[in-house]
């Protein structure tokens, strides 16, 4: 299940790239198309990893840094939403603490995979 929600959300990278360009944080070097393009690709790659039995481990733990690693484009989200319908930064600000039960699930996956 982990696996397909990694290739899904980096297929939504590839699909719909606009989306996901206004979340990158305007520090990173490069353009916002090249993160979002990048990221989507490492989406799917890590759920290829966590897919395969045999690079599972490698995989759980893949995932938990590559949900820490996100975690800055939605503070960037949070922020940018302030002026949003009630409903939109609900959904915004609710991203924040999701990452904790992703990177949990993850390293549940690596610890159920060794």
């Amino acid at each position: 299940m982990l696996a397909a929600v990694l290739v899904g959300a980096g297929a939504a990278h590839l699909a719909v790239p606009t989306t996901f360009d206004a979340l990158v944080p305007e520090q990173l070097p490069g353009t916002a198309r090249f993160w979002t393009l990048a990221s989507g690709v490492t989406e799917m790659a890590v759920g290829a990893v966590v897919a395969a039995p045999r690079t599972r481990r490698l995989g759980g733990l893949a995932a938990a840094v590559l949900f820490v690693a996100v975690f800055p484009a939605n503070v960037k989200m949070a922020i940018d939403w302030s002026d949003r319908s009630v409903a939109e930064q609900a959904v915004a600000y609710a991203r924040l603490p999701l990452q904790i039960p992703l990177v949990l699930w993850a390293l549940k996956v690596r610890r159920d995979a060794a």
